[in-house]
């Protein structure tokens, strides 16, 4: 009669128990994690990983002097793409053809899908940005093609300075670094490395806007609406436009990655092989001595020995580019030898889906990054033994914990919805993020 009882009880609590009030349950492994967590985070806990939501403005860290309003966001979002700034190229048949986004699109989890991102004189789009190629029937020196692999814009709210060697922005770590800032003025205005970047990138990459374009592509009321209290004769230019560009990409946070709805309690979001590779992550791997908190990325710069275009094959590099400095990372700008050839710590999210890892690209898989890191040998030889970083070979992670390891860094991390933060549609019409020929008919919109 008893056992009897027992079933009926226990009938009636599954029957009373809808959809709504299902709880997942937590597994022993979930629970060491979270204890692990708890542990490297200095006791801060699960918060301390966790991205706030893209609207959550006041909890998405910005710079004082600009504070992010939709209005900004909703300028900045446009601008990004819209390739019709392109108005001052070299080569008059490139005008309006590329973009900021042009090296920094959702597809390719905001970076270019490419080794090298190419903006002006490029050619195509492919699917995620990994067929543009360089215009055979222009010289060379009239591409705007980088020294370096262009950075994932995710996460740069967590960003003070800005660049692999973190050049741009005239506070925090810059502070002191004055005498260095020649060929960038733009850091005396006194914003971080997010703006600044934003400001000093449209001359950079010859996109332009004044009151006249402005007016002409519909975006002055956008200005307006963004920025009330500058004066007209002011409003319509390159600074506030980079401003709106920067709140717009404080936004962009991978805060619907499977890891990120795990640590908000979806204890099934990350598979039990992700997990494990959280395991090794937050443990044997030590991969959260430099990757760490919301955007996982401490923001330091550390020599991992990685190579450079100049020393590998497929790389395309202009004459006028100091590439000894280039090599030299964050040295190459303070000019300290205890800097020389580090670079800053990247964010981990959405890597999958550029293709190429390291500041010089010379790697095609996050796994075959984890092996490097693991053996320790360096690609370039070039750097002082007593610069390298801490956590650069000397592992000793088993082919499992490898393989673990890999699929948290390439699925766990990955946010499947960037596309949200990508405009509908342009005020000048145009394809986006590039405009030439044949991206306009890989893009389907010609």
């Amino acid at each position: 009669m008893k056992r009897i009882f027992t079933l009926i009880s226990l009938s009636l609590v599954m029957l009373s128990c809808g959809e709504d009030d299902y709880y997942p349950i937590e597994s022993s492994l979930d629970a060491d994690l979270k204890k692990q967590l708890i542990e490297v985070s200095g006791g801060k806990g699960l918060g301390y990983f966790i991205l706030p939501e893209s609207d959550a403005f006041d909890e998405i860290p910005q710079d004082p002097k600009n504070p992010i309003t939709p209005a900004k966001v909703q300028l900045g979002k446009l601008l990004l793409h819209e390739t019709a700034l392109g108005q001052v190229p070299k080569i008059d048949l490139m005008k309006g053809t590329y973009s900021c986004a042009s090296c920094h699109q959702a597809d390719a989890g905001f970076s270019s899908g490419l080794r090298q991102g190419i903006g002006e004189c490029g050619v195509g789009f492919g699917f995620r940005g990994e067929s543009r190629t360089i215009n055979k029937s222009v010289p060379v020196d009239s591409v705007d093609i980088q020294p370096l692999r262009s950075p994932t814009l995710l996460h740069v709210a967590y960003q003070e300075v800005m660049l692999w060697n973190g050049q741009f922005g005239g506070t925090g770590i810059n502070t002191g670094t004055e005498t260095n800032w020649g060929t960038i003025p733009e850091n005396y205005l006194g914003y971080q490395g997010v703006e600044v970047q934003a400001i000093k990138g449209q001359g950079v990459h010859r996109l332009i806007i004044d009151a006249d374009l402005a007016e002409s592509l519909g975006y002055k009321n956008l200005f307006d609406s963004a920025f009330p209290e500058v004066s007209v004769n002011e409003r319509y230019s390159s600074l506030y436009a980079g401003l709106a560009i920067a709140a717009y990409e404080r936004t962009l946070l991978a805060n619907q990655s499977p890891w990120q709805r795990w640590l908000k309690g979806e204890t099934e979001a990350l598979t039990m092989e992700e997990k494990q590779g959280v395991k090794v992550f937050f443990g044997e791997g030590r991969c959260y001595e430099c990757h760490t908190g919301p955007a996982l990325s401490d923001m330091n710069f550390y020599a991992f020995g990685m190579g450079d275009f100049d020393n590998s094959d497929g790389a395309v590099v202009l004459n006028e580019v100091d590439m000894d400095a280039i090599k030299k990372g964050r040295g190459g700008f303070t000019k300290k030898a205890s800097d020389e050839y580090k670079f800053k710590t990247p964010t981990l999210y959405n890597m999958i889906d550029n293709g190429f890892y390291g500041h010089g690209g010379t790697f095609t898989s996050v796994k075959e990054v984890i092996h490097y890191k693991n053996v320790g040998i360096p690609q370039n030889k070039q750097v002082p033994l007593q610069n390298m970083a801490p956590q650069f070979g000397h592992l000793y992670l088993t082919d499992t914990q490898i393989e673990s390891l890999t699929q948290f860094l390439e699925n766990g991390l990955r946010d499947p919805n960037l596309k949200r933060y990508v405009p509908e549609a342009l005020n000048s019409g145009n394809c986006f993020p590039n405009n030439d020929e044949q991206s306009q008919l890989d893009l389907n919109c010609s």
